[in-house]
């Protein structure tokens, strides 16, 4: 009897060539898509001249996880700034800001922007 089948063809290996074209594609992506969160960035100035000496009223503005607080009394984010006006000499006098037990940094980012929006950008973030 004569075997008409085709000759037995020889396994061959895997390529790696289309897994790597893969792993190169998915690291342009997110090399790619990091960059896009550059524009929410927060400046922040680090440090001071040490010269600078704390002048007027207090300001202390402390985030706690139960609320807002100025001075030690509670107040509404919304009324911050208009509790804030008769404790400044002027605008770019140094507001203390200090977030305590509970606090989120979401809730942090939110005081500070309605600060920065009110025209009250001189805030000094403590522990």
């Amino acid at each position: 009897m004569l075997d008409l089948s085709p000759p037995p063809r020889a396994r061959r290996r895997a390529s790696l060539t289309p897994m790597i074209d893969v792993v190169f594609l998915l690291l342009i992506f997110f090399m790619l898509a990091a960059r896009f969160g550059a524009e929410n960035l927060v400046p922040l100035r680090t440090g001071g001249d040490g010269g600078s000496t704390y002048s007027g009223p207090p300001r202390l503005v402390e985030l706690r996880g139960d609320g807002l607080h100025l001075n030690g009394q509670e107040v509404d984010l919304s009324a911050l700034s208009d509790r804030l006006s008769p404790l400044m000499q002027s605008p770019e006098d140094v507001i203390i800001l200090r977030a305590r037990d509970g606090a989120d940094v979401q809730a942090l980012m939110r005081v500070i922007d309605t600060l920065g929006a009110a025209g009250l950008p001189n805030v000094a973030l403590v522990e």
